[in-house]
């Protein structure tokens, strides 16, 4: 299958809204996890997140389109905006038909919903907005984007977890690939820092309890782990043929030349602690991109800080590149932030991207002993390393995968 060009950057999170700001803040290894202020979170479990607080500054959106919709299409909107001036694509010269948007996310629009259904209980049906039913479920960013931008292609909404974002890019390339469109934005975004929503997340059994040190609490492979910390944001890319984005002189950031996935079967919640259900998606995400696992010089990790998804993502990695795994350089960047859940992947995806076009690999913090000590983790600082291809890897909930190759341009 044909390799597709990225050629466009958005990104909303945490640790910085729009590329420049979120890379120097990543390759200083800073933490922006802290305790939860939207709300008090106090009673539960976990009340520490990775948070936005600034989105307004960021946005051109009207207020009357803003009342109408959840916060996480209000950053798929400005995620969107940024990649698409990141490309240099004027959107209303395309052929509307044949632009698509591919975007992931795993628990949809709470705190629009949360709040209308508390003015239904308190007030009756008076009470609730009319853009309720539209503003909440996990297809909304897609069909408010659309809206926003007059676009018409085929277009998808993947909802699988954490593996929700990668699973879009992987279904855009194959499209592209099949020349059905032109151009596809593609990613995820997730607004869990929400009361029912972080109620969920913490139902879910996998959050840190390390309320009283937020930005030590997210420890991927590390010794104390206890669990990973929830994050809000977006991140976007604008996907194209190779030829196109040459032909109109577009910058290509990378190329995304490989895909796979597959599910473990093995419970409701928790992955196969054999790994080999990943291994075979990393497999045949290297097949699909014609490369073999010596190739790959940087492998971007899920890093769920969960025992049994650290430990059965570092053995599908061993069956897969053996010996060889104790020199490819590894790290999990999203410990600085916070887990995106359903947004995860293509925040992984553009970090590698950054760390590719940089020579500059990102660490993860708070690893400061092992669980194992097979792996070549990048930790405490950034570490310079040129990016020829990478792996990027992503799991949901029951044992999804999704896996991405990535080629330097």
């Amino acid at each position: 299958m044909d390799k597709i060009a990225i050629s466009g950057i958005g990104v909303v999170s945490p640790s910085g809204i729009g590329k420049r700001q979120f890379w120097a803040n990543i390759k200083s290894g800073r933490s922006f996890v802290k305790k939860i202020t939207r709300f008090d979170a106090s009673k539960y479990p976990s009340h520490i997140a990775g948070q936005i607080d600034e989105l307004e500054k960021y946005s051109t959106i009207s207020p009357r389109l803003l009342k109408k919709i959840d916060a996480f299409s209000h950053m798929a909107l400005i995620a969107s905006e940024f990649a698409l001036q990141d490309a240099g694509i004027d959107i209303k010269k395309e052929n509307p038909n044949l632009v698509g948007i591919f975007l992931g996310n795993a628990i949809g629009g709470w705190l629009y919903a949360e709040t209308e259904l508390r003015d239904m209980y308190i007030e009756g049906r008076e009470g609730v907005s009319p853009y309720m039913a539209s503003a909440w479920f996990p297809a909304a960013p897609q069909g408010q984007v659309s809206i926003y931008y007059g676009i018409k292609g085929f277009s998808k909404t993947v909802v699988a977890d954490r593996a929700s974002s990668t699973m879009a890019i992987g279904y855009a390339r194959k499209i592209l690939a099949k020349d059905k469109l032109n151009l596809i934005l593609a990613g995820g975004m997730e607004a869990p820092v929400t009361p029912y929503a972080l109620l969920c997340c913490n139902t879910y059994g996998g959050l840190s309890t390390d309320n009283a040190h937020p930005q030590e609490a997210y420890r991927p492979f590390d010794k104390r782990r206890n669990g990973f910390v929830i994050a809000e944001g977006a991140g976007i890319v604008v996907m194209e043929s190779v030829e196109r984005a040459f032909a109109r002189g577009g910058n290509i950031l990378g190329l995304v030349s490989g895909y796979g996935t597959t599910c473990d079967g093995a419970d409701r919640i928790n992955p196969a602690a054999d790994g080999q259900e990943l291994a075979r998606a990393i497999k045949t995400a290297l097949a699909d991109a014609k490369t073999e696992a010596e190739e790959i010089d940087f492998i971007s990790l899920d890093g769920l800080a969960v025992d049994i998804w650290d430990n059965s993502e570092i053995e599908s990695l061993r069956i897969v590149f053996g010996d060889r795994l104790k020199e490819i350089p590894v790290s999990c960047p999203k410990s600085m932030f916070g887990n995106l859940l359903g947004a995860s992947g293509a925040i992984d995806l553009i970090i590698t991207l950054l760390a590719m076009e940089h020579n500059l690999i990102p660490p993860t913090i708070n690893l400061d002993e092992p669980a194992q000590n097979s792996l070549n983790y990048v930790r405490k600082q950034a570490q310079e390393h040129k990016i020829k291809k990478a792996l990027a890897i992503s799991r949901g909930r029951g044992g999804i995968n999704a896996v991405l190759v990535v080629e330097k341009p």
